[in-house]
């Protein structure tokens, strides 16, 4: 295995982010003798990036860090189109509005993470769509695909596992590594860049950004993956019960991305604090050899370390003392995430099964049911026990809510207006 001498790479290394690399000593020579641009490209597919970008992100977070320039890349023409790589089916199809609406909100992302500006070593947020959306078709053909092979292309594994399910894949999907490997040229060109950096699934994408920068520019180009992150139980990152832990506040809010972090499985304690904080590794080990009931504490050292890299530290130290009073002290916190109802509901009887699915605590009346049977459906703290149950006015506490609970962690705060 290389030792890497320069700050970034090694940084990189001691903290697990290092799948592949296309010239381990010649990138690190390249780390240690300049500032290095480099980037990663994010599709606008939607208003927030969520938790299985964290550790794209926190690598462009250490590059600044560490005295180098990051680019983060939004797709906004790439997203036209949509990245095959590892997917059954295409993308569905965005206008210019939603692309635009997107890229507006995962700008709010990056500005937790990121410092931009016009300094040699500030951010940039650039738009692949400034120079993918004026290419003439021929133009590009003749002068870039004529140095993509067919036999390659098929062989990477984004298309050639579609190929072998005998699943559909346009000739619009089979483009897009054309278009990647041309991003990377135009962001040399444009910027330096020597850097491109991404998941395991989007090596040999960014294989064919190297080889097409040799062959266009006469430069040598370099390819960083991070491995495939999954949970100790194997679970796929950033997905939970109730859909994908999202980065931005209105889509998750910094309580309930407190709360994700919490409930980190015993095994990922450590592996996280050095992937998704900022924590000295001497602090990690300190916290990762405490066993038993300890290793509480830090899994809310993780959770309060994260939220203040997405929401910053008065929110997080807010979410730790909101889930600190609900489950310590057995108290009503005001800083629960609270669902609006029609006041006119109670007044009618709202069946508990309709509450829970309406909180968002669970996703049929089905679930509510097995849940109550488990003994783990409380209402204002006490255990409820029958599904019939109707909420009215009268389940109202002094603050004038319903305090909804899905086992000890997970609480919402049911409000009629």
């Amino acid at each position: 295995m290389t030792v890497f001498k320069s700050e970034f790479l090694k940084t990189l290394q001691e903290r697990g982010f290092i799948h592949q690399i296309s010239n381990p000593d010649g990138l690190d020579d390249l780390y240690r003798s300049e500032t290095v641009t480099a980037y990663i490209g994010f599709d606008c597919t939607a208003t927030s990036l969520h938790v299985g970008s964290l550790v794209q992100i926190m690598m462009l977070h250490w590059m600044q860090k560490t005295g180098h320039r990051p680019i983060a890349l939004m797709g906004g023409g790439t997203t036209r189109i949509g990245d095959p790589s590892f997917r059954d089916t295409a993308r569905p199809f965005l206008d210019d509005a939603q692309i635009e609406a997107n890229k507006a909100g995962i700008r709010k992302v990056f500005d937790r993470f990121l410092t931009f500006g016009e300094g040699s070593k500030d951010a940039l947020m650039l738009d692949n769509a400034d120079w993918l959306l004026d290419l003439k078709y021929v133009d590009f053909l003749r002068d870039v695909g004529k140095h993509f092979s067919v036999n390659q292309m098929i062989q990477r594994d984004a298309v050639r596992i579609r190929l072998e399910r005998e699943q559909h894949m346009s000739f619009l999907e089979f483009n897009y590594m054309l278009l990647q490997g041309y991003d990377f040229v135009e962001l040399f060109r444009r910027t330096g860049c020597r850097v491109q950096m991404g998941g395991s699934d989007q090596w040999g994408n960014i294989l064919s950004g190297v080889d097409l920068g040799r062959r266009m520019e006469n430069v040598e180009l370099f390819a960083l993956t991070t491995p495939l992150l999954t949970t100790a139980s194997g679970a796929k990152m950033g997905k939970t019960a109730d859909g994908a832990v999202w980065l931005n506040p209105d889509m998750r809010s910094p309580y309930d991305y407190w709360q994700f972090w919490r409930n980190t499985e015993d095994a990922d304690v450590e592996r996280f604090l050095k992937l998704f904080t900022t924590l000295p590794l001497d602090e990690i080990a300190r916290l990762a050899a405490l066993g038993g009931s300890e290793i509480n504490e830090a899994k809310k050292i993780l959770a309060t370390e994260t939220t203040t890299m997405a929401h910053g530290r008065a929110a997080a130290e807010e979410a730790a003392e909101t889930a600190r009073k609900a489950f310590e002290e057995g108290a009503l916190a005001g800083g629960l995430p609270s669902v609006e109802i029609a006041r006119g509901e109670l007044a009618e009887g709202l069946g508990v099964l309709a509450a829970f699915v309406t909180a968002g605590l669970c996703a049929s009346n089905g679930e509510v049911r097995r849940q109550i049977k488990g003994g783990g459906v409380r209402v204002n703290d006490a255990v409820e026990t029958d599904d019939k149950r109707q909420l009215t006015e009268a389940d109202l506490l002094e603050d004038g809510v319903i305090k909804l609970s899905l086992g000890k962690k997970r609480h919402v705060l049911l409000k009629p207006v």
